[in-house]
């Protein structure tokens, strides 16, 4: 059990027979009465958002997640293909439950996948990826570091804005939380 003076950002709880992802709490003292706190949750099944007020010192039911680090195969039109780096295991997982992560996956890329028992409920990536620009406007003479941004597309399909003097080819260092250039790699 897990109580609202233990509650965590990201960490997932039972309520009401769901899963759900702690996205941001707050106390709430009011001059009267006792203090409450306010949970936005993450339906972590269907992904729906709901903000929840509950009194302080309620319990809940710790979901116990497990993380496995996996490495990405492939993907087709309906399943992303990873495998478990210690028994070479793969498994399927659908595009909803990758989410967002898919801007960021490359072949052979490794990661945490979220098991709630043997059910995959989501997709964790490092804090930041690198990735090649394969599409972008050239640069031109006298462009500097400071002069502006300029879209890219990388080899995922994402795009990300980067400095002028990025060119096609280029590694980028991408933060996966923002999708925000931070660095030219090499």
């Amino acid at each position: 059990m897990i109580s609202t003076a233990e509650l965590r950002k990201g960490a997932t709880i039972e309520m009401d027979g769901k899963l759900y992802s702690i996205l941001d709490y707050s106390h709430i003292k009011t001059g009267r009465g006792s203090a409450q706190v306010r949970l936005k949750l993450r339906d972590v099944r269907s992904g729906g958002t709901i903000e929840h007020t509950v009194q302080s010192g309620t319990k809940f039911q710790r979901a116990l997640v497990e993380r496995r680090e996996m490495q990405y195969l492939y993907g087709d039109d309906q399943f992303y293909y990873f495998m478990n780096t210690e028994s070479f295991e793969q498994i399927p997982v659908t595009a909803d439950k990758v989410g967002d992560a898919a801007k960021y996956l490359k072949e052979n890329d490794l990661c945490e996948v979220v098991l709630f028992g043997e059910e995959v409920i989501g997709v964790e990536l490092p804090m930041t990826v690198e990735l090649t620009v394969v599409e972008t406007d050239p640069g031109f003479k006298g462009d500097t570091a400071t002069g502006g941004t300029k879209p890219a597309k990388t080899e995922t399909g994402l795009v990300v804005n980067v400095p002028l003097f990025v060119e096609e080819g280029t590694k980028i260092r991408v933060n996966t939380d923002s999708g925000a250039y931070i660095e030219r790699v090499g």
